[in-house]
């Protein structure tokens, strides 16, 4: 049912002159950044630290565990055990310490062992697709955001009761699926809620509550190193259920979403309590120049999709920008999987790689006013060369390869940290989640053959770190057709996206 607007009389025709457009009403209205906020800013942030975890848990739980010789007559330090009797040799620890040890995996295909993280990012591509639109539409920014995070943490404690490969692949599948839109949802969300000023401060927020996630991995997996893989999914779970119930209580909707829902009432509500503003001035400017809108139905449940599709400069900028995520997505993604190629404390590796998201931030903070695409450029480029080295230097030098590893690591993190934020500052509002899932739904698209390359890369580097170097520095090329929004204010709607950039074009 479509809200009727005020009629104004005469008496306010003075007012109505200096009534100031709804998305500077906006940006004003949001512009202070309090405690009320900073704690809103972490509770939606911390999603992503279970997210982390989960994204990344089969360092460890898939991990190959080592071994030793119990009879040395038929076994060394160098043997192939697929081709000595299993009687000779025997796992360092338990035999269920890790899936590949307790489902006697150790001899399986490249296909076999890559299966479960492959799923999980199968099941993240589906889920983007299947999810996208459900945040942009009367479902809604928080009740997604609490929904994928509720089901990735039960599926994860069902997990556990996995009899084979498997069937613990299918539940990786859903996994993934649910997981697919929590880092869509924090971020939008985050962004949303703040203006201009702030949208860069609270994006790091979420990239360092990820952080911390990927750090305390081998933190939990250290502590039941001598004992089964399912106490890392247990206890990684349990908090992220915690989490949820909290976040249902406590966590506020996007204003800004409640506008273009026709919920004007109570995002006028929600504003007045951030805003130095006249409150009269703020009701009148929304209801006059925000849009009535219908809440959509089932049948239109994938609309913001049809959007993109009804002008050729959405559509492009989408074909692109998502080129660029599989690129920069598959270095991201892929470094940390493939710690186990670099013949170093799988612990430490990952302590190292987590600790260099820390920097990343730091970088990231200092960009900020910055412009996006020399940045994104400038470190996709280091990440691409950095992965390329590390195939030229090989297992000669160790040292120097971890080295290599680490600073391809730290370079795509930088890049993926601003990349993201130059998603949101692209579209619109009405289309803003479904966009960024799109865009999330081509970097899982990229990881999908991740885990296989990682695999096939444990007997040569070309298939893991070369393949990781040459596609990242190829997205890059995509950046050509992109605009810069540096300091630009986010529109509601794609008319006011297409007339604010023509006016660009013109001045």
């Amino acid at each position: 049912m479509t809200n009727s607007l005020p009629i104004l009389t005469n008496s306010d025709s003075a007012k109505q002159e200096k009534l100031i457009p709804s998305d500077e009403m906006i940006e004003r209205s949001l512009g202070t950044f309090g405690w009320v906020e900073f704690v809103q800013c972490i509770l939606v942030s911390f999603a992503m630290f279970f997210d982390a975890q989960q994204s990344f848990i089969t360092i460890y739980t898939d991990d190959y565990p080592t071994w030793h010789c119990t009879n040395q007559t038929m076994c060394t330090s160098n043997s192939n055990i697929c081709k000595i009797p299993k009687s000779s040799w025997s796992w360092d620890g338990p035999s269920e310490k890790t899936i590949i040890s307790q489902w006697n995996l150790e001899c399986a295909s490249s296909f076999i062992t890559g299966l479960p993280q492959s799923s999980f990012f199968i099941g993240c591509l589906i889920g983007t697709f299947a999810l996208a639109t459900l945040a942009d539409t009367s479902f809604g920014r928080k009740n997604m955001l609490i929904f994928s995070c509720l089901s990735m943490s039960i599926t994860s404690i069902i997990i556990v009761f996995s009899p084979n490969v498997w069937i613990y692949s299918a539940l990786k599948f859903l996994i993934g699926f649910w997981r697919s839109s929590i880092g869509t949802c924090v971020l939008v969300l985050l962004t949303e809620k703040v203006s201009t000023e702030w949208r860069f401060t609270v994006g790091i927020v979420e990239y360092f509550c990820f952080t911390l996630g990927y750090m305390s991995l081998p933190g939990v997996a250290y502590v039941f190193r001598f004992s089964s893989w399912k106490n890392v999914y247990i206890w990684t779970s349990i908090p992220a259920i915690i989490y949820s119930i909290i976040g249902y209580f406590f966590v506020t909707e996007s204003p800004r979403w409640l506008l273009m829902q026709g919920r004007n009432q109570e995002a006028i509500a929600m504003l007045k309590g951030m805003s130095s503003e006249e409150n009269d001035d703020l009701t009148a400017s929304l209801l006059l120049n925000v849009p009535p809108q219908q809440k959509a139905s089932v049948f239109q449940l994938y609309s913001s999709i049809a959007k993109l599709f009804e002008r050729s400069w959405a559509l492009k900028r989408m074909v692109a920008i998502m080129v660029l995520g599989i690129g920069i997505g598959m270095v991201y993604f892929g470094m940390p999987l493939a710690v186990g190629n670099l013949g170093f404390d799988i612990y430490l590796a990952v302590v190292f790689n987590a600790l260099m998201e820390i920097p990343s931030c730091v970088a990231t903070y200092f960009l900020e006013n910055r412009q996006r695409k020399p940045s994104i450029l400038a470190f996709s480029l280091a990440s691409g060369i950095s992965c390329v080295m590390c195939v030229v230097v090989g297992s000669g030098v160790q040292g120097i390869k971890v080295g290599l590893a680490l600073t391809s690591f730290f370079s795509a993190c930088t890049a993926y940290n601003v990349f993201l934020i130059y998603i949101i500052e692209l579209f619109p509002t009405s289309v803003r989640n479904t966009t960024t899932s799109l865009v999330r739904q081509a970097i899982v698209f990229g990881n999908i053959f991740s885990p296989f390359l990682i695999s096939a890369g444990r007997k040569n580097d070309v298939f893991s770190y070369g393949v990781f170097g040459v596609v990242i520095m190829l997205s890059c090329i995509t950046l050509l057709s992109l605009p810069e929004t540096k300091g630009i204010a986010l529109c509601d709607t794609m008319d006011q996206q297409e007339k604010k950039e023509k006016l660009c074009v013109v001045l």
